[in-house]
Formats: structure tokens, C-alpha cells, sequence
């Protein structure tokens, strides 16, 4: 079962990138501008994916888990940061 977790953290990475490249190319086409925000909240996930990847497999001796933290939290932030300035107009 150990074995396998590496490959459920690139999958998760992969995953939550081809969400964030899928938003970016609907907001290319319609022009809305919550699209914006969730593809910039899903690369910030994904970037945070990716860092459980290094974290947990690469260089399981640091702990990397702080900023794992700080990153998928900074990309919620970015989502509700959207959803209120787009709420408003």
C-alpha cells in the first residue's frame, strides 16, 4: 500500500493542474472573470500538490508541511477573494 503514494500525490497534482489549465482555457473563450479566479485557485492547489509530492517522497527529512499549508490557503484566499468582487458587481 506504500507503494502507491507517490503515485496518488502526482495524480492529485496532475489532477487539480488539468483543472486549472481547463479554467484558464473556458475564461479564454467566455471571458468571465470567475473563471480567472478558480484557474488561479487551482494552480495554486496544484502547486501545493506538488509540494505534498516533494514533501512526503522527494525529501521526506524537511518538513515542508508550513508552506504546503500557506500555499493551498493563499489559493482559497484568491477563490474568495473572487467570489466577493464578483459578487459585488
Amino acid at each position: 500500500m506504500r507503494a502507491l503514494a507517490p503515485a496518488v500525490y502526482v495524480l492529485g497534482f496532475l489532477v487539480t493542474a488539468a483543472c486549472g489549465v481547463l479554467l484558464f482555457r473556458a475564461y479564454a473563450v467566455v471571458g468571465k472573470r470567475l473563471l480567472l479566479w478558480s484557474a488561479l485557485c487551482f494552480c495554486g492547489l496544484a502547486i501545493s500538490n506538488a509540494l505534498v509530492f516533494v514533501d512526503l517522497v522527494l525529501l521526506p527529512e524537511v518538513d515542508l508541511y508550513p508552506l504546503r499549508l500557506l500555499t493551498a490557503a493563499a489559493s482559497m484566499m484568491i477563490l474568495l477573494y473572487g467570489l466577493i468582487w464578483e459578487g459585488q458587481q
